[in-house]
This record gives C-alpha cells, structure tokens and sequence, in this order.
C-alpha cells in the first residue's frame, strides 16, 4: 500500500542506507521526501541542477538522453528498491547527466545530497562501512556492463531474461517484462528490426513463446547456449 511514511527498513537494504546508524538515517529521513509520478511524468531534466537523489519505491524510472532530431536513447531503467542520480552527491558540478521520466505510474523517495554529505562528514567509520557496501554493488554493475558489451545482441536478450527469473525455478517460467518492448531494446543496445528478429529466431527454435508482453521460456536451462 502507498504512504508517504518513509520506513527505515525499506532503505536499510540498499547499499547507501545500510552502513548508516539509527540517528543518521533518521537524520536522512528528515529531509527526505515521496514524489508521485504518473506515466510519462518527467523527474528531472539533463542538465538541471542536482539536489536530491532518488530510489524507486514502486514503478519504473526511465533514464534517457535526446538527439536533437527528438530520438532518445535509454540509459538505463530503474525498478523498484534501486537508486539512481546518487554518484552526482559526490561531485563538485552536481548537474544531471540525463533526464529522467516516469515508464508508469511511479513513486519516489527523494533525498537531499547536502543532508547525505553531512552525515558522512560527521562520521569517517560510516564512509568506511559506505564504501564496502558500494564496493561490492560496483562489482555487480560491471559484470551487467561485461554482459552488454562483449556479448552479442542475442546473449544480450536471453540474458536479460534469465535475470528475470524468480529464484528456485527449475524449467518453464512466464515472464512479464516491465517495460514496452523499443524501451528493453534500448536498454540493451539493439536496433528494433534486430529485436523483433531474434524474438523470432528464439521462437522459431522453440526456446520461447510470445503473448504481447509475457515471454513464455520452455527451458530456462537451454536458454541462451
């Protein structure tokens, strides 16, 4: 259910939040805030000034960048329980590199770059404990980068889906995806025409089937080999 509580224990599984100490989180908590956003709904614009960064409660938050003929390329797309625009906190120029848009209904915590700093100011044992956290989490966005760089487009997608998959599944899964199709493609560095391509090839070689936007995999062991 919505609120405009923001819980303590929400935040504590993230790895900004979670070398904080009580009085420092209520401290954060403070000044932070929840946005609603409606489909379409833009958060911020590329090149405004950054005060706040943010974390996805519930709903999709598309990072993008336009091309002066109006054609967007989509950075990334954040889900719910993930943080984005918090590397800006730590920088001299604090300016958003990108803009950022509502794929769906969404809401969003907002929290106060100087209110952050400070509480790390205060504390060197809290910037050691941030660091270890956010260590580990670099580690995982450089395999996501390995994976979309080195792999081709195919190994991209069916990746892609294989890191849907709920944990403990063993064969046939139904997958919704969370996003329009073009946006996914995007994401993941492949021309449209070549997307709904390699749907047909995975079909065709009986890997998947395709209802809309629900993927059914046959063999999530087989997919992607």
């Amino acid at each position: 259910m919505s609120t405009n509580k923001i819980m303590p224990d929400e935040l504590r599984r993230h790895p900004l939040f979670g070398g904080l100490d009580n009085d420092q989180l209520a401290q954060l908590m403070e000044t932070a805030r929840v946005i609603q956003l409606d489909e379409g709904q833009q958060l911020f614009q590329c090149q405004q000034e950054a005060r706040q960064f943010f974390m996805v409660r519930s709903g999709t938050i598309r990072l993008f960048l336009s091309a002066p003929d109006g054609a967007e390329k989509v950075i990334h797309l954040i889900a719910a329980g993930e943080t984005f625009a918090e590397a800006i906190t730590f920088m001299e120029g604090q300016i958003y590199p990108v803009n950022a848009s509502a794929l769906d209904a969404c809401e969003v915590l907002a929290f106060s770059n100087k209110a952050y700093r400070t509480i790390l100011h205060s504390s060197t044992d809290t910037c050691f404990r941030l660091m270890a956290d956010m260590s580990k989490w670099l580690k995982r966005q450089i395999t996501d980068i390995d994976a979309l760089t080195l792999q081709n487009a195919t190994l991209r997608f069916t990746n892609y889906l294989l890191h849907q998959v709920p944990a403990g599944t063993e064969h046939e899964v139904a997958i919704t995806l969370g996003a329009p199709k073009n946006v996914i493609a995007s994401r993941l560095s492949i021309q449209p025409e070549s997307f709904s391509r390699i749907l047909r090839n995975l079909q065709s070689e009986g890997h998947i089937t395709v209802d809309g936007n629900v993927i059914y995999i046959k063999d999530i062991n087989t997919l992607g080999q």
